[in-house]
């Protein structure tokens, strides 16, 4: 395979971008539900709050058309990985204040828009960086680094969190160090970015920016987008493949944190950081190199209901854990490996299917409609599973959970897929 001299090897930019992409989604949707819970807040108020951070990346197609045309997609990264360490240290200096929450939520809002803003511009410049042939072959290098970045953030991060919750006594200090290690960690990635990413001929400025020539690139992106074939079956697939998963994405961590007394394993922070920033990441990543390599031998049709199966059924170890509760970390980390490598294995499909639904002229804008749905689902599950749970307790949730893969069968049943996409291709 000939890489593009000019632009040197797409090693020396996709995993620092991919794990660039990672880290403040990390932060937002999945660290900050753990700080906020062992700051104190319940079940339903992280629940509610954290969903509503998914509502930038739900909008984000509304101006994704903007991010296309206006200045470069490499301007883009660069200025919003700025605006992301800066909210990231904003979060940072606000634990320790009287209105933490007041003031870390805003922050968390301004790294998810900026975030949102960011995973535009870098698919979009993903796409124009590497020629078609390549583009399939190095997606799996760009989940790798993107799983790399859950293993920083969920992991490393938050049994340092857990560590230095016991040394110092001191939760929120604890937490605001750690948001200053994030900080760090993303400034560096805007300064290695500034001065190392390439500047392919193909990521140019457009011809015309005149407001009126925007709109109506907007509004052909987008109306071009519900012209196309199954729409609304494709649209259903997006937001329901994931509505069980989403569920327990949102409560299994606060499901493992909770005391007995609860429902909950009574799990420590440095615990529930090996759990999932380890054990989870690491079975998550297993299952999507398999998934991927699958449907690179057999393609996506093939695998499209075997997948399904695979994210649906090992829910089920959840339900055996809320009923149990047994205290052996091995087995409850059996039990997350499990779930995780089905997580990993079937949402592949997911994923390669938004990339079969995108092609096309506007595929950069296609594509962020169509993770602005998935965001859509996400948000929705996330925002029901906290009074669900306080509602039912953590047994009948999970068996609720078990439930909801119905949707997931309906939504697979409903789509097509041409014979042999992604055969050949090697989504790792």
């Amino acid at each position: 395979m000939k890489e593009n001299k000019s632009q040197g090897s797409p090693w020396g930019w996709i995993p620092s971008l991919y794990f660039a992409e990672g880290l403040p989604y990390v932060a937002v949707m999945m660290v900050a539900g753990i700080m906020y819970k062992r700051l104190g807040m319940s079940n339903e108020d992280i629940a509610l709050y954290t969903g509503w951070l998914n509502l930038p990346w739900v909008i984000k197609p509304f101006w994704s058309p903007f991010v296309d045309i206006i200045k470069t997609k490499r301007w883009w990264i660069v200025v919003m990985e700025l605006i992301i360490g800066v909210g990231l240290a904003g979060v940072a200096f606000s634990i320790p204040t009287h209105f933490w929450f007041q003031a870390s939520f805003a922050f968390f809002f301004l790294i998810a828009f900026s975030s949102a803003t960011h995973d535009i511009a870098c698919d979009g410049f993903y796409m124009l960086a590497l020629p078609p042939h390549n583009q399939a072959t190095y997606i799996g290098i760009r989940n790798t680094f993107y799983r790399v970045a859950m293993i920083s953030g969920q992991g490393g991060l938050v049994v340092l969190a857990g560590y230095w919750e016991h040394t110092t006594g001191n939760i929120a200090f604890s937490w605001s160090l750690i948001f200053y290690i994030f900080t760090a960690l993303f400034l560096a990635m805007f300064v290695y970015h500034k001065f190392f990413l390439p500047k392919p001929a193909s990521d140019a400025l457009s011809e015309n920016t005149s407001p009126a020539y925007i709109i109506s690139q907007f509004g052909e992106a987008f109306v071009s987008y519900f012209k196309k074939k199954q729409i609304w079956a494709a649209l259903f697939f997006i937001m329901a493949y994931r509505f069980g998963e989403a569920q327990i994405t949102a409560m299994g961590k606060l499901f493992m944190l909770d005391p007995a007394k609860v429902g909950g394993l009574g799990l420590t922070t440095e615990q529930v950081g090996i759990l999932y920033g380890g054990v989870a990441v690491g079975f998550l990543l297993l299952g999507g190199i398999l998934g991927g390599l699958a449907i690179a031998r057999n393609g996506l049709k093939f695998w499209l209901w075997p997948m399904a199966f695979a994210i649906s059924l090992p829910h089920i170890t959840y339900v055996y854990l809320s009923l149990f509760y047994p205290d052996n970390f091995w087995i409850i980390s059996t039990c997350v490996a499990i779930e995780q490598f089905g997580y990993g294995f079937g949402f592949t499909a997911f994923m390669v299917y938004l990339m079969y639904f995108s092609e096309g002229h506007y595929k950069t804008s296609h594509y962020a409609i169509c993770t602005g749905f998935m965001a859509l689902g996400m948000m929705v599950s996330t925002m029901i599973a906290g009074k669900l749970q306080a509602w039912l307790g953590y047994p009948h949730f999970f068996l609720w959970v078990i439930l909801c893969t119905v949707f997931t069968f309906i939504a697979v049943a409903l789509i097509k897929v041409d014979a042999g996409y992604g055969k050949k291709q090697v989504y790792l």
